[in-house]
């Protein structure tokens, strides 16, 4: 077989979603083929992939991180389109057949993304997105986005799917990772997933890296994916918050330290780590309650 795209699945504790992720890609009339990277997965998830046709498996001793695992899946793919999807994500057979579409449909695109909603059919923050500056960032942390209607260039806000759905596919700043389809030649021009990166931005330092180079990036709002947000990370969701706010500020260090002004750029630190703590302090107060709850019973 001569698959047109392979589609590389990072797994981690995924569980039945992982087989409904592959069941939706085995439906699709394309070519390709599947590759399960997994990070150290101990409920039994890849169980269920056993004995099916086109699906490779990689298993790595530790949880490397996504970036890193999407590297190595990416690196025994030999497809021209590359799909790197979510195992709680999944499509209708046409899907990929619409991302491909738009990707063959112009040079210059280098990645493509659909409709991301949740399980009851709403649109997701991630699927269409503009680049979260420190500036935009600061706009957000602070509430100015009310300020939108009046100054609506300054105070942007960079949630893009409160905006109407546009009725065609459309260039953005950023998609999700958790269905993200790129060329194979716009990969080896902008260079491999940042692998400093754990979990989380990593999705926003490669969007950047191809609008930095010239690569499109498309959003179809016709293809619809939907993606059980949070599926394989609700176990551990203090490990999920660190990894997310130490990307975020790894994120605007590379990219924004020498664009904007040191004060700025100590007040986004600032709100990024205010915004761990009193997210700790939730988490905290909600596992007492549950003690208190445990022990009065």
């Amino acid at each position: 077989m001569n698959p047109i795209i392979s589609t590389i699945i990072v797994n981690y504790n995924a569980g039945d979603l992982l087989r409904d992720c592959v069941d939706s890609l085995l439906l699709c009339p394309l070519d390709i083929e599947i590759i399960v990277v997994d990070n150290a997965s101990s409920d039994g998830s890849l169980d269920a992939l056993k004995g099916l046709p086109y699906v490779q498996i990689i298993k790595n001793p530790d949880n490397l991180g996504f970036a890193v695992a999407c590297n190595i899946g990416a690196s025994v793919a030999c497809a021209p389109f590359l799909l790197f999807l979510n195992p709680d994500c999944s499509f209708k057979p046409g899907t990929l057949a619409g991302l491909l579409a738009i990707m063959n449909a112009d040079d210059l695109v280098g990645m493509a993304g659909g409709l991301l909603t949740s399980l009851d059919g709403t649109e997701q923050a991630g699927g269409r997105r503009a680049i979260p500056t420190p500036w935009r960032s600061f706009v957000r942390a602070f509430g100015l986005t009310r300020f939108s209607d009046r100054w609506p260039r300054l105070f942007f806000d960079f949630h893009l799917h409160k905006q109407p759905l546009p009725d065609k596919a459309i260039e953005v700043e950023a998609i999700s990772g958790a269905c993200m389809m790129v060329k194979r030649e716009a990969m080896q021009d902008v260079g491999k997933w940042d692998e400093a990166y754990f979990l989380h931005c990593e999705d926003l330092d490669w969007c950047m890296r191809f609008r930095q180079k010239g690569w499109k990036i498309m959003f179809v709002p016709s293809l619809q994916i939907t993606h059980a947000l949070g599926a394989c990370s609700k176990s551990r969701p203090m490990f999920v918050e660190w990894h997310k706010h130490k990307g975020m500020m790894r994120f605007y260090r590379k990219f924004f330290r020498h664009q904007y002004p040191s004060i700025l750029m100590w007040l986004v630190a600032a709100g990024v780590w205010l915004r761990f703590g009193l997210i700790v302090a939730y988490y905290g107060s909600q596992r007492a309650a549950q003690v208190l709850g445990l022990k009065r019973a």
